[in-house]
């Protein structure tokens, strides 16, 4: 991240689309994301998460983000999560970026696992996490309440030798 990915960052934060793909919703002030790219020390050790940004390399455009959460040194494990903007989705973006997160996590950082918390009616992200690797694992039960209904969720997983 950097100081210029404050309106970018603001703008995925608070869509309310992206909150049925998240444990977040509340709107966030640009205070806030400015005090959390401000504080970011952009080490996944030092902070327990990881936030990139998806630049297409032919014009240096941010077309979103790519994430881990949850991350726990001892086990090497982190959550992954990807937000591509609207009027980039479907180009192969989030597959490309979701590849190359996964090889700079299992062969530069040495994680072992990471997982993908995904609601059962998101074909396109189970297809996408699927398509690089992971497998489902499990269903949580009703795990998160989105558009006034609660959703079930699949788990999904990869190892670093998947």
């Amino acid at each position: 991240m950097e100081p210029e990915d404050l309106e970018l960052i603001y703008t995925i934060e608070n869509d309310p689309e992206m909150w049925d793909v998240s444990n977040f919703n509340v709107p966030y002030s640009q205070f806030v994301v400015r005090q959390y790219i401000e504080n970011s020390q952009c080490d996944m050790f030092a902070d327990k998460q990881l936030r990139l940004m998806v630049v297409r390399i032919t014009d240096n455009v941010v077309v979103g983000t790519v994430d881990v959460t949850d991350f726990a040194p001892l086990h090497r494990r982190g959550e992954v999560g990807i937000g591509i903007l609207t009027q980039y989705q479907g180009m192969g973006y989030a597959t490309e970026a979701l590849q190359l997160l996964c090889d700079y996590l299992f062969s530069f950082l040495y994680i072992h696992q990471l997982t993908a918390h995904i609601a059962v009616d998101n074909q396109a992200s189970l297809h996408l996490f699927k398509s690089c690797g992971f497998m489902e694992c499990g269903i949580l039960k009703e795990w998160w309440f989105t558009y006034g209904q609660f959703k079930d969720v699949v788990i999904l997983q990869r190892f670093h030798s998947s």
